[in-house]
């Protein structure tokens, strides 16, 4: 509290005039707090996680935005600037309105290469330009018409304080301009998501108010021969994105495993995910059995299918020490038979993840905070970033390393190097994690409950300096979190070095004899059944033998 309480002391002194990718999605009368969640994990081999900030700005006319393809760096084009844009940080803009989203590619012949608008400007662009969720649905199916769609099939969330949105969206292939899509209203009192896989089927076709879509969704499948029923029965997702064995295990058991936690009913879709013909197909939202809080939304981004059919602790994969990760290739061939590995919401090729709390009872300013961590979901800590600040952290900031170039400062490579070392000794590891984890995540979700009171009293006389404050806390959060990361990480390097345990007093400080010296260390092993595997695979070549020392001479 000391720490906090230097920062609102400064803060006071002012003067007083966002590849393979997971959405989960939860409405405002599904969560505890009336807020609108929605989360995203960026997950890419080759993405450095950073945190990147656009602030408003007011254009000439005549003034050209260059669009840059998001996922090569490749230059697309030039569109004319708006006259004003909005200030962007991340996933999230100034006015509480933010996009996530998760590609899925979709039939290979309707991507467009001659467009200029790829998702991940998209996505920017959207955010630059609206001010509530349907606007922003309206500015990106507008832009996309214009201007060409460069990308494959992509799913975004589209939310702000008041309501969330699922957008589906693909190109129409090689010199057809824009897109096909449609947009369904997930209802406040249910929970959604995505998660590389087409995830709405049959919509509503006269029920504007929660759903729009394109004029021509369904002729364009017609005329490619993806559909030839009658238009009540169409399905977005089949004839876009028609599923095979690996979506469903790899992409929709990550929204399964979501609804599991909070539906009782979900097992029942267990068939659908096996691929079992007729089985009934999982649904775009179901309502939760309770509401959901905010840190359910953040454990749920760590999520590697626990207590559920496909739970990756429990296999031999996981090694001697329980680790749900299983390094790629996802899929692999033995005996002639081809086989895969589980693909859960938490990976290790993550490059930042966040939950966007969208609270409707505060201004737009205070009232959008972005918790925001670097790497994988599981081992991040997720810090509170205002969608009015103004600046990032320096741990956060795209200029601060790369993936190439390994920092101290950078919070991504902290966290990296603490989820590598996890990674190879889970079990032994994961417990000291928590505990620092949740020490965090509890004093940040603390402090705001704080700074929400004194940023609501401060917005109302001096917005400027309200700004100020909630960007100075965002950034010394995002530094104090990195920082105790890196002790973590030189805690776990000493307490389990060379695959001994070190013991513990109860003050959590590390036993040393009575001469002050290091006690003798502990050497944990493997679980039993580890050893029984071992014994299966390797008959008795280890097995111990009792000698006979009877003597030889003849």
């Amino acid at each position: 509290m000391k720490r906090l309480t230097t920062i609102i002391a400064a803060c006071l002194l002012t003067p007083v005039a966002a590849l393979a990718c997971t959405g989960l999605i939860a409405g405002r009368n599904a969560t505890v707090d009336g807020s609108v969640m929605i989360t995203y994990s960026a997950d890419s081999h080759s993405l450095y996680g950073a945190l990147t900030s656009t602030p408003a700005a007011d254009w000439a006319p005549g003034s050209m935005r260059e669009i840059v393809d998001w996922d090569s760096g490749k230059p697309l084009g030039k569109i004319p600037q708006p006259s004003h844009t909005y200030a962007v940080i991340g996933n999230i803009n100034e006015h509480s309105v933010a996009i996530t989203e998760s590609t899925w590619g979709g039939r290979p012949e309707l991507v467009d290469t001659t467009g200029i608008i790829d998702y991940g400007t998209l996505i920017q662009l959207g955010l630059e330009r609206s001010r509530t969720a349907r606007e922003a649905i309206t500015v990106m199916t507008e832009l996309v018409k214009e201007y060409g769609y460069y990308s494959s099939g992509e799913s975004f969330s589209i939310a702000d304080k008041n309501e969330v949105w699922v957008l589906e969206l693909i190109g129409k292939g090689p010199g057809r301009k824009g897109a096909v899509w449609v947009a369904v209203r997930i209802p406040d009192d249910c929970i959604s998501g995505h998660a590389n896989q087409a995830r709405i089927h049959q919509f509503p076709l006269d029920d504007p108010e929660n759903c729009i879509y394109s004029p021509d969704v369904i002729s364009l499948a017609r005329e490619m021969g993806y559909f030839n029923g009658i238009n009540k029965d169409f399905s977005f997702s089949s004839a876009y994105a028609p599923l095979d064995y690996g979506a469903l295990r790899g992409c929709d058991a990550r929204v399964w495993s979501f609804f599991r936690m909070f539906n009782s009913d979900m097992d029942k879709y267990l068939p659908y995910l096996e691929g079992e013909s007729g089985s009934e197909v999982m649904p775009l939202y179901v309502r939760p059995d309770r509401k959901l809080t905010l840190r359910e939304m953040k454990d749920a981004m760590r999520d590697h299918f626990d207590g559920t059919p496909y739970d990756m602790h429990t296999d031999v994969g996981g090694g001697p020490f329980g680790s749900p990760y299983r390094f790629r290739p996802m899929y692999y061939e033995v005996d002639g038979k081809k086989y895969l590995n589980e693909r859960a919401i938490a990976t290790q090729q993550t490059a930042f993840t966040m939950v966007a709390q969208l609270r409707p009872n505060l201004p737009d300013a205070i009232g959008g905070i972005l918790w925001w961590g670097v790497d994988d979901a599981n081992t991040t800590v997720y810090v509170p970033m205002y969608c009015s600040s103004t600046s990032v952290p320096n741990c956060f900031s795209p200029s601060n390393g790369d993936l190439y170039n390994f920092t101290w400062t950078s919070a991504f490579w902290v966290h990296n190097w603490v989820a590598n070392m996890a990674y190879n000794r889970y079990n032994p590891m994961i417990g000291d994690i928590r505990e620092v984890q949740k020490r965090l995540e509890d004093q940040f979700e603390q402090e705001v409950a704080t700074i929400d009171e004194l940023a609501v009293a401060l917005y109302g006389v001096n917005e400027e300096a309200a700004r100020e404050m909630l960007t100075s806390y965002s950034c010394e959060a995002a530094e104090y979190s990195t920082t105790t990361w890196k002790e973590l990480g030189e805690f776990l390097m000493v307490k389990f070095l060379d695959g001994n345990v070190k013991k513990q007093n109860a003050d959590g400080s590390f036993v040393r004899n009575a001469y002050g010296l290091p006690d003798e260390v502990q050497f944990p092993g493997y679980s039993q059944e580890y050893y029984e595997e071992i014994v299966r695979t390797t008959g008795e070549r280890l097995l111990y033998k009792e000698l006979n020392n009877q003597s030889n001479e003849q």
